[in-house]
């Protein structure tokens, strides 16, 4: 009987030790080393083995062939807008989310709405009558796509070798295990090992792979860190379970932006792509309330409207309280301290709660004057008019600072209909404000625009 062998992993960079250890020498974290069973057959071959592959053999830069590779368009837009144009060839993308967010619904879609190349769609986690009657669910086209329900990584390349497709559906990778280990799936080990063969397969046939994997109740991806450093793009699906829209981040890009953002409401046929989110972000109210405040942000390349709501009051507890939704909570104190110091708003002893509509999370400093205006606006119990919107930056000093690509922000503001927008007064330069119908209020202090708006 041979003896088990147990290696300590940790969990959050992946490395291994023999024995355990408090704090990990490589990534410096406490407490993240855990014990696994790990027997590597040195005798067994590998899951998948590239026939004909050359060793390969180092070439000069200039030499390097670069064909000409298109990327594979999904059919759905905002997955293309946030990839960068699509899925490249060979790439490898890791797509996180909380249980029941939608990550399988979406690369279900995917997989059915792509008709020019084959997919297959591999499940560990579901069988194939649950995935069709999810696909007949979402659609009645189920275009090129192919299913299988296996987690063995040698049963799933002998598969991939036989059916050949051109985009490959992974659900997900913590469900596969290879022969190569004796641990657990969903182990580190595992988690790791897999990927690598995964890797291999795409970089080698130049066929994407896309992974689905879970999240931790911290919301990092479950697993070794290095399986974000190992693939391509990192992808995260987010959203307020009490909202039906959902939201599609890149953290990481090889082949694109990160700062893209996609849009997605969650209804009963699928995930339904939102491609005006300006109108979803807006309420609409039948009269001018007090606290609310409209502004010009930009995710990405897409410029979008979003409300900012806020209400203030004084504070019956003694402590005064500071509590935000979807905005950054240490800003939002930044900008009550400008408020108090220098323009002498009394705001020390006052609740404020701030919230964005729509569950959406922003981190665009050009929202920061209409903050202002919401927490003034519900401070004074002056409603600001409804046709207003704001793109500015408020600075420590209390100045109106500019933001970056002021043209598509007004140009969103106008299109929408709105009829004036507080912007700075240092934005102004090389703007045409005969472009546009909408009236353009440039400010340099926090006190003009209260002044204009409360008089």
């Amino acid at each position: 009987m041979t003896k088990s062998k147990t290696i300590f992993f940790c969990r959050n960079c992946g490395a291994q030790s023999s024995k355990w250890i408090g704090k990990c020498p490589s990534c410096n974290e406490w407490n993240t080393y855990e014990e696994e069973v790990v027997k590597r057959d040195e005798n067994s071959a590998q899951s998948w083995n590239p026939s004909g592959q050359k060793q390969a053999k180092p070439v000069h830069v200039k030499d390097i062939e670069d064909p000409e590779q298109k990327r594979i368009g999904t059919g759905n837009t905002e997955l293309d807008r946030v990839l960068g144009g699509g899925m490249v060839p060979g790439s490898l993308i890791l797509i996180g989310g909380e249980p029941g967010i939608g990550k399988s619904t979406l690369m279900l879609q995917v997989a059915l709405q792509i008709k020019k190349i084959k997919v297959l769609y591999i499940s560990g986690e579901e069988s194939g009558q649950q995935l069709k009657m999810r696909a007949e669910r979402i659609g009645k086209d189920f275009g090129q796509c192919f299913i299988l329900t296996e987690t063995n990584t040698r049963n799933i390349f002998s598969a991939l070798e036989e059916l050949r497709p051109g985009l490959v559906v992974i659900d997900s990778i913590q469900t596969l295990q290879t022969d190569l280990l004796d641990s657990p799936a969903g182990s580190i080990s595992q988690i790791r090992e897999c990927a690598a063969e995964l890797q291999k397969y795409a970089k080698t046939t130049h066929t994407p792979v896309a992974l689905i994997g879970h999240i931790t109740k911290d919301g990092a991806l479950a697993g070794p860190k290095i399986l974000e450093h190992m693939v391509d793009t990192v992808l995260q699906f987010e959203g307020e379970r009490n909202y039906g829209y959902r939201i599609l981040r890149s953290v990481k890009n090889r082949f694109g932006s990160t700062s893209e953002l996609g849009i997605y409401e969650m209804q009963s046929s699928g995930l339904r792509e939102v491609l005006n989110p300006s109108e979803i972000l807006l309420s609409h109210r039948e009269e001018d309330l007090s606290g609310i405040t409209v502004a010009a942000m930009i995710e990405g390349m897409r410029p979008m409207m979003i409300e900012a709501q806020a209400l203030v009051g004084s504070a019956a507890y003694g402590t005064p309280q500071r509590s935000t939704t979807g905005f950054d909570t240490r800003r939002l104190n930044m900008l009550l301290a400008v408020l108090e110091k220098r323009s002498g708003f009394r705001l020390g002893a006052k609740d404020v709660f701030l919230n964005i509509a729509g569950g959406l999370r922003v981190e665009d400093p050009a929202i920061d004057l209409a903050v202002v205006c919401a927490v003034l606006s519900s401070s004074e119990d002056i409603p600001v008019d409804r046709n207003v919107c704001f793109a500015a930056e408020v600075g420590l000093s209390g100045e109106i600072r500019s933001v970056n690509r002021i043209e598509q922000r007004i140009a969103e503001a106008d299109k929408l209909g709105f009829e004036k927008i507080f912007v700075s007064k240092y934005n102004l330069k090389g703007i045409d404000k005969s472009r546009f119908n909408i009236e353009i209020a440039a400010f340099r202090k926090i006190d003009e625009v209260y002044a204009n708006l409360f008089g």
